[in-house]
């Protein structure tokens, strides 16, 4: 049985150099197998800066395969969503310089979902209730949300692009 399209999640490149623009549209591009265009509007939380966004379809896992590609330039500043599909659970990456790649599990609602095995090995390994407090917002992604929340509302507006997964 074919999974090809069978999930759909957004690419949201929230700052990016203008001269790196067109690597990110071929990274894009090359990942879901057809050109892309996207429509880059001025970031407004970073000066000089540009950001776009786009919604795409295509097997489970391409979140991830986005991901992989765009990492090739550090200086950006993305998330990529991946909703959840038959068997497999929904997926955001952040990635933020100086921070690195955030990932975690998504529900159909986007809340993050933290497991069972996660959450007694935080238990286990944390001290003082300020120790869990720091744990779990680790797990949680918060460094990440604080960090791209500026860029997050700078973008409020901005057109959406939606794309597909050829092949």
């Amino acid at each position: 049985m074919s999974t090809r399209g069978n999930t759909r999640g957004v690419v949201y490149v929230h700052s990016s150099p203008s001269a790196v623009c067109p690597h990110v549209e071929w990274a894009i591009s090359g990942t879901l197998g057809g050109r892309v265009d996207l429509k880059w509007t001025a970031q407004a939380a970073a000066p000089g800066q540009l950001r776009a966004e786009c919604g795409w379809r295509g097997d489970a896992g391409t979140g991830a395969r986005l991901v992989a590609a765009l990492k090739a330039w550090p200086m950006l500043r993305f998330e990529v969503t991946e909703e959840p599909s038959p068997g497999v659970d929904g997926e955001r990456f952040c990635y933020v310089p100086g921070l690195g790649l955030w990932h975690g599990r998504a529900s159909a609602n986007g809340d993050i979902v933290v497991g069972e095995d996660q959450l007694r090995s935080l238990v286990a390994q944390s001290r003082a209730g300020e120790q869990l407090a720091h744990k779990l917002d680790e797990l949680l992604g918060a460094n990440w949300d604080e960090a791209l929340e500026p860029f997050r509302h700078a973008g409020d507006g901005a057109p959406v692009t939606w794309l597909h997964q050829v092949g």
